[in-house]
């Protein structure tokens, strides 16, 4: 889904977005980017999902890349990644961009990730890539490998460019590990995938960990129906049972 495609969803859905906020919005006004993404948080359902039967449940699982690991103390997202899922089926629909960070990439990010500070140039902004990055999630529920990464680089970047809280719920896939291979203390993306004989291919590229991340989430999505959990509430509930 493009931005306009995602505008005309949110005049749909909610109906209370000014028409001529969206129109800025679309056309890059940074005053009424801020605007929308205040209504868009604060109309968001978070809690609806946790309900829906995990065959239909809709999630954009994403990574991004980053030249650190502390938005708090300069840190910025340079990439992102996603690719969409219903249930335990990856879709075609992916999503990748590069953010124009406005910083310089060290040497130590560039041989990790690939990115090089000149590649940045011609990126989006960081306020820019969000408004795609939102409208390619929609209502989607997003989930993320630890992702205590990506909440905190996403909600500094709503924050610093928004000034808005990023409301949008993140389920870790370590939600479903614990509950499925209860016994395993392996950390990384790459040995999960190793453990799940999944072939590890563009790790540390943010759509590749991206795609990686969501071939062990449908995996391990349906082993947790194969124990018996319905609905991410009952993933939650036997968490807090553990």
């Amino acid at each position: 889904m493009g931005v306009e495609s995602f505008l005309q969803y949110m005049r749909d859905l909610y109906g209370k977005v000014n028409s001529s906020v969206l129109h800025a919005t679309s056309s890059g006004s940074n005053s009424q980017q801020i605007a929308f993404m205040r209504q868009l948080q604060k109309d968001l359902k978070v809690e609806v999902a946790s309900r829906l039967p995990l065959n239909d449940l809709k999630a954009v699982v994403f990574d991004i890349e980053t030249t650190g690991f502390l938005p708090d103390k300069g840190d910025q997202i340079i990439s992102i990644g996603a690719v969409k899922v219903q249930g335990c089926q990856i879709l075609e629909e992916q999503f990748y961009t590069l953010v124009n960070a406005g910083v310089e990439i060290s040497e130590e990010i560039s041989r990790l990730t690939g990115i090089e500070t000149e590649d940045l140039q011609d990126a989006p902004s960081l306020s820019d890539a969000l408004i795609q990055f939102f409208a390619f999630i929609n209502e989607d529920t997003l989930v993320a490998h630890h992702s205590s990464h990506e909440k905190s680089f996403m909600q500094s970047a709503c924050w610093k460019s928004f000034k808005t809280p990023f409301k949008h719920r993140i389920v870790d896939t370590a939600f479903l590990f614990k509950i499925v291979e209860p016994k395993q203390r392996i950390l990384t993306l790459e040995e999960w995938c190793e453990f799940s004989d999944i072939p590890v291919i563009d790790r540390h590229h943010a759509l590749g960990d991206a795609k990686l991340t969501a071939i062990l989430w449908c995996h391990y999505l349906e082993r947790a129906q194969e124990l018996g959990c319905r609905t991410l509430q009952d993933i939650y509930e036997r968490l807090a049972l553990r």
